[in-house]
């Protein structure tokens, strides 16, 4: 294929590694951001083996483990007998893998200091409304300004609430899902949590607290750590009515060593109320303008996949190009590469949401008497442990990422 030029629409992880792949593949980007300063949004996230594999190809598995910390293990505990209910291991899996807690502004710099030091043009302040296609070119349709283009191909990497994914013909059918949770990045003192694990607290299904250590922003900075407290997105006005210090108190009552974070949090601007929707397009290109990322599908987080699916379809979607002749070929293999990878993960995170998240007292008594026994018994610690990693279905071969990439990505690294 000739070397294409091509707008990506979005500077977060999806649209700025989609410049990385691309352009060293020989083609030429434009990076369009509604925004006048490109920003990494949200408080933290967990980047599994498929993710650091990606990131590893780029070249910036180094940078990112500086700034993160290692996960070993997601472990948790019913509040009220104290019973172990989660324990997965990556050990259970080949190779040494293992998860990352990073803060996502540290995600962000990383891929954001590569893509300016290469020079990799940025527009900002530019929202884009739709995409016209003439022949065999597309513009770029923006609010108030003229249109963009001519390009090749559009990538719209501009998140869960794609304005042009909603507007396409292969618009997701979106189901707003009743629980969202509140964030909040806080300094982490030594010896508060498992610093290898992410460490949660259930009561039921209803109530979800959890620690996540991410390392540091900068190498230089001190360590952080994400504390989420999970709720039903409609009750949050009234939470934030009824004052923080009953919030923190509730918080007291289920984990009180969570007292050091919680004494760092003066303000509701410190936690970030995070809303979830479970949605998927029909298929994830239409015309010349591809979906990845959010803007392709998105769902709970409770399996820890967003950011990495989204590396994925990166790598997925200039490997198709690299692959093929024709542009409306290399959209089709895309969209076949991460088929089966994406539905079987948005699949699993829709059945075990509401073990850990929803109203229901059955499914958490199965949750804490049998899940957690099954969860014991050969191969399903290995089996949980590919669905945590994101490899329960190899995506590696479909995103052209090589075994000696997941070596690297697999080695021990510092924490």
């Amino acid at each position: 294929m000739k070397p294409l030029t091509i707008a990506i629409v979005g500077a977060g992880p999806a649209g700025l590694a989609a410049s990385l792949f691309l352009t060293r593949a020989g083609h030429m980007t434009d990076i369009i951001e509604r925004f006048d300063s490109p920003a990494p949004v949200g408080s933290a996230l967990m980047l599994q083996p498929t993710g650091l594999t990606v990131l590893e190809t780029l070249g910036l598995g180094p940078a990112i483990h500086a700034t993160g910390n290692r996960i070993d293990r997601l472990f948790g505990t019913e509040t009220t007998r104290g019973r172990t209910v989660l324990d997965v291991r990556y050990n259970a899996l080949p190779s040494g893998r293992y998860g990352l807690g990073v803060h996502r502004a540290a995600l962000f710099d990383t891929l954001y200091d590569e893509v300016s030091a290469r020079r990799h043009p940025i527009f900002t302040g530019q929202k884009i409304v739709g995409v016209m296609e003439e022949g065999d070119r597309s513009y770029l349709s923006v609010e108030g300004a003229e249109r963009l283009g001519p390009y090749d191909l559009v990538i719209d990497a501009s998140g869960a609430r794609s304005e042009l994914a909603a507007a396409s013909p292969v618009a997701p059918r979106a189901r707003n899902l009743v629980y969202g949770a509140f964030w909040a990045t806080l300094d982490c003192p030594d010896g508060l949590v498992d610093q290898a694990a992410l460490t949660q607290r259930y009561d039921k299904a209803s109530v979800m607290i959890g620690v996540l250590p991410i390392g540091s922003r900068k190498p230089d900075m001190p360590k952080q750590a994400a504390l989420f407290w999970s709720l039903k997105v409609a009750d949050a006005d009234e939470v934030r009515r009824r004052g923080l210090d009953r919030w923190k108190q509730t918080i007291r009552g289920y984990w009180p060593e969570c007292e050091p974070l919680l004494e760092q949090v003066t303000d509701w601007e410190q936690l970030t109320l995070a809303r979830y929707a479970h949605r998927t397009v029909k298929v994830p290109y239409s015309g010349r303008t591809v979906f990845v990322g959010d803007a392709a599908h998105s769902t709970s987080p409770q399996l820890g996949q967003g950011a990495n699916m989204a590396l994925l379809d990166v790598a997925a979607l200039a490997h198709a190009l690299a692959s093929h002749d024709t542009i409306e070929t290399a959209l089709s293999a895309y969209a076949g590469a991460r088929r089966m990878h994406v539905r079987l993960f948005q699949l699993l995170s829709l059945a075990f949401t509401p073990f850990y998240q929803s109203d229901s007292a059955a499914l958490a008594w199965i949750r804490d008497r049998l899940v957690a026994t099954i969860a014991k018994v050969p191969p399903a610690p290995q089996i949980l442990a590919a669905i945590v990693s994101g490899t329960l279905v190899d995506p590696s071969a479909a995103a052209g990422l090589s075994e000696c990439d997941w070596l690297r990505a697999s080695a021990p690294q510092p924490s």
